[in-house]
C-alpha cells in the first residue's frame, strides 16, 4: 500500500499562492503580502513593486515573510532604504521569516534598528552580513547557508538567536562583538567556522553544535557564562588565547581533532566533564582561577596538559595512553581514574609558556605554586608517578598497587600536631613523623575532635578532620590505615630510601598498636614495649635516654646492695682426726656483705660505673659481688646492649642508603 507524501502547509499569513498547482504545489509561494497589495514583493506587478519601494524611507519596518529574493531585487529593497545620514541602508522591523535568497546576498553595513527576524530563511549563495548593526532582537533560528556566511565585524546589541542554523559554507565570524545573549544551540558547521577575536559579553550557548571542520576560537572574550555541552568538534578545535571570565562548561564535548587551548584563561570554572580528546597530543597551557574539571574526561592519545588552577578534578578520568600533567597553584584529585599507561602528576617549577614564547600570566592566582594531591583513591598506582607534590591531604584508600607507586623529587607528608599537650598530670608532645590523611582522620574521630567552622583552615596543634568527620564508617579504622603505611613503605624501601620509608614504618606500628580488632593482646603489648623503649627501632635519643636511665638505676643498686664491703677473705682450718697423722684442710669462703654504712661513696661508685659500662658492651666486670649484685649485672647486661642496640639501628635507619 502506498502513501501519498504530505502536502506543506500554509504559512500563518496571507501568502501570495503565485505558481499554486492543487496537484503538486497547494500552497505555492509563501511570501506575505506586499501592504496594499494581494502579492508578494516577488511577484507583485513591476509598476506595483516601483510604487511600493518608492514609499519607502531609511528606518521603517518591513514584513517578507516566505519572500523568495533574487540578488537584484534585494538590492532594490536595500537601495530603497538607505540612509544618506549614516551612508548604509537602515532597516526599522525586518521580517525575513522563511524567505529564500537565491545568488548573494548582500546587507553589508546595513542597520537593523529593530527586531530582526531570519527564522527558517534559506541563502543559496553567499550571504554577507559584513559590519552590520542589530540594535534589537536577531533570529537565525534554523536558517539554512549553502555557501559562506559573513559576519565579520558586525556587532549585536541584544540577544541573537542561531539555533539549529546549518552552515554548509564557512562561516566567518571574526570580531563580531554579541553585546547580548547568544545561542547557537544545535548549529551544525559543515566547513570552518571562524570565531577569531570576538567578544561575548554575555552567556554563548554552543550546546550540541557539530563543527564538522576546523573551528577557531583564537583571541576569544568570553565574558558571560560559556556553554559547549556535548558539541562536536571533527576537526581542529583552536582556542588559542581565550578568555573566558565567568564559568565555561565543555561537558561531552567531542574533540576528534586536535583540540588548541594555548594560553587560554578562565576568570571561573571550567568543565569538561565527560569531554573527549581522541588525539590531542597537547593541551593548553590554560590558567584557571577556580575549578578545572576534567571529570570522565577521555584522552585517547599521549598527551602532555600544563594546567595551573586552583583546583584540578580527574576524578574517573580515563587516560587511553601515557600521559604528563605538569601543574602549577593546584589540588588535583585523582579519584577513580582509569590509567592504561603510566602517568605522571609534576609540580612545574616555572610559570607555563605559550607556543609563541610567551610566558602564561597567573594573576588570576594567588599564594605559592606548590601541588596539592587530594585523592587517588581506586587508581592502579603501579602506572601513577608522582613529582614534587604535597601529599598533607591526600587519600589513599582504596588504591591498587599502592606498594608500586612511585614518588620523586620532594614529597610533602601531613605532620602530627605541633606544641605540647597534657596526658595525665605530664606534658607530651606527639612524635615528628610524616604521616598521612587517613590516620589524621582516625585520630581526631576516635578523639571525638570537632571539625573547624567552614572555611577555616585547620589548626596545626589538632589532628585533621576528614570530608565524612565524624561518621566512623567513612574514616579508616586503624588495621586500614597500617595497611597503607606498609605499601606505601615499600613503595620507599624499593625507591632506595630508606630514610624515607622508616617514618612509614613508624606509622604502621602505631596503628598496629591501636588496632584492637586485628591485633592479639600479646602483640599490641609488645608494640607498646617496643614503641616506650625505642620508638619502634627509629627514635636514637628515646633509646639513648633509657639506656642512660638504666645504667644510673644500675649503679645506684649495685652501690646500694651489690657491691660487698670488702673482698671476701679464704680462711683455711685444719683438723687432726683422733688417733692419726693424716690432716684435712676445708678451705671456705666469706659470703660477700653489704656495708652497713657509706655505701654511696666515690670509691664504690667507680666500681658500680665499671661494672655498668663492661654490661653496656655485654663484658662481664670480674668484680666479687653479693647476691644481689649478681642478679643486677645479669640484668644489665640483658637491658643495656638491647638498649645500645636499638639506638644503633635508629641512626642506621635514618642514614642508610
Amino acid at each position: 500500500m502506498s502513501t501519498l507524501p504530505a502536502q506543506p502547509s500554509a504559512p500563518s499569513w496571507p501568502h501570495c499562492a503565485y505558481g499554486a498547482d492543487p496537484a503538486t504545489d497547494p500552497v505555492g509561494c509563501r511570501g506575505v503580502h506586499v501592504p496594499g497589495y494581494t502579492a508578494c514583493l516577488a511577484h507583485v506587478t513591476d509598476a506595483d513593486r516601483d510604487t511600493y519601494l518608492a514609499g519607502l524611507t531609511p528606518g521603517v519596518g518591513i514584513d517578507h515573510r516566505g519572500t523568495p529574493f533574487t540578488g537584484d531585487l534585494l538590492n532594490r529593497l536595500l537601495i530603497a532604504l538607505h540612509d544618506p545620514a549614516i551612508r548604509r541602508p537602515h532597516l526599522g522591523e525586518a521580517g525575513f521569516r522563511g524567505a529564500q535568497f537565491s545568488g548573494a546576498a548582500d546587507f553589508g553595513r546595513a542597520q537593523f534598528s529593530g527586531a530582526a527576524d531570519f527564522s527558517e530563511a534559506q541563502f543559496s549563495g553567499i550571504a554577507r552580513f559584513r559590519g552590520s548593526q542589530f540594535s534589537r532582537d536577531v533570529r537565525f533560528v534554523g536558517v539554512r547557508f549553502s555557501e559562506d556566511a559573513v559576519f565579520r565585524g558586525a556587532q549585536f546589541s541584544s540577544p541573537a538567536d542561531f539555533g539549529g542554523a546549518q552552515f554548509s559554507g564557512i562561516a566567518r565570524f571574526d570580531g563580531v562583538r554579541f553585546f547580548g545573549a547568544v545561542n547557537f544551540a544545535g548549529a551544525q558547521f559543515s566547513s570552518a567556522a571562524r570565531f577569531d577575536s570576538v567578544r561575548f559579553s554575555e552567556s554563548a550557548g554552543f550546546f550540541w553544535v557539530q563543527f564538522s571542520s576546523r573551528a577557531d576560537f583564537g583571541g576569544v572574550r568570553f565574558f558571560g557564562e560559556a556553554g559547549f555541552l556535548k558539541t562536536r568538534f571533527s576537526g581542529e578545535a583552536g582556542f588559542r588565547g581565550a578568555q573566558f571570565s565567568e564559568a565555561a562548561v565543555f561537558d561531552e564535548a567531542q574533540f576528534s581533532s586536535a583540540a588548541v587551548f594555548d594560553g587560554v584563561r578562565f576568570s571561573g570554572d571550567a568543565r569538561f566533564v565527560g569531554a573527549q580528546f581522541l588525539v590531542t597530543s597537547w593541551w593548553g597551557p590554560v590558567v584557571c582561577a577556580g575549578v578545572l574539571d576534567l571529570s570522565g574526561a577521555v584522552f585517547g592519545a599521549p598527551v602532555t596538559l600544563e594546567i595551573a588552577a586552583r583546583e584540578v578534578r580527574c576524578a574517573r578520568t580515563r587516560w587511553e595512553s601515557t600521559a604528563t600533567v605538569r601543574v602549577r597553584h593546584a589540588s588535583v584529585d585523582l579519584g577513580y581514574a582509569v590509567l592504561a599507561l603510566p602517568v605522571a602528576v609534576a609540580a612545574h617549577p616555572a610559570p607555563f609558556t605559550t607556543t609563541a614564547g610567551g610566558v602564561v600570566a597567573e594573576d588570576l592566582l594567588a599564594g605559592p605554586a606548590m601541588v596539592r594531591l587530594a585523592s587517588v583513591e581506586g587508581v592502579d598506582a603501579a602506572l601513577l608517578v608522582l613529582s614534587d607534590t604535597d601529599l598533607s591531604d591526600c587519600l589513599f584508600s582504596g588504591a591498587f598497587h599502592l606498594d608500586q607507586i612511585r614518588l620523586e623529587g620532594r614529597m610533602l607528608f601531613a605532620s602530627p600536631p605541633t606544641g605540647w599537650r597534657r596526658q595525665g598530670l605530664r606534658p607530651v608532645r606527639w612524635t615528628r613523623r610524616r604521616t598521612l590523611a587517613e590516620e589524621h582522620h582516625w585520630r581526631a574521630q576516635a578523639a571525638g575532635q570537632p571539625a573547624p567552622p567552614a572555611g577555616q583552615a585547620p589548626s596545626p596543634r589538632r589532628w585533621r578532620t576528614g570530608a565524612h568527620h565524624p561518621d566512623p564508617a567513612h574514616t579508616p579504622d586503624p588495621a586500614d590505615v597500617a595497611a597503607l603505611y606498609r605499601q606505601l613503605r615499600k613503595a620507599f624501601e624499593d625507591g632506595k630510601n630508606e630514610p624515607g620509608a622508616a617514618d612509614f614504618y613508624y606509622g604502621e606500628c602505631e596503628m598496629r598498636r591501636h588496632d584492637h580488632n586485628g591485633s592479639p593482646t600479646t602483640e599490641r603489648l609488645l608494640l607498646w614495649a617496643y614503641w616506650l623503649l625505642s620508638g619502634y627501632g627509629l627514635r636514637a635519643t628515646r633509646a639513648l635516654g633509657w639506656l642512660v636511665t638504666t645504667m644510673l638505676v644500675t649503679i645506684v643498686l649495685l652501690m646500694g646492695f651489690g657491691l660487698p664491703v670488702s673482698s671476701p677473705k679464704q680462711e683455711a682450718t685444719g683438723t687432726v682426726p683422733p688417733g692419726g697423722g693424716k690432716v684435712t684442710f676445708t678451705i671456705d669462703k666469706q659470703a660477700p656483705k653489704n656495708p652497713a654504712v657509706n655505701r654511696f661513696t666515690s670509691q664504690r661508685f667507680d666500681k658500680a660505673l665499671n661494672i655498668t659500662l663492661n654490661s653496656v658492651v655485654f663484658r662481664s666486670s670480674g668484680q666479687d659481688l653479693t647476691t644481689a649484685g649478681t642478679y643486677i649485672e645479669m640484668t644489665s647486661r640483658l637491658l643495656e646492649p638491647a638498649l645500645l642496640a636499638l639506638a644503633v639501628l635508629a641512626v642506621r635507619g635514618r642514614i642508610k642508603r
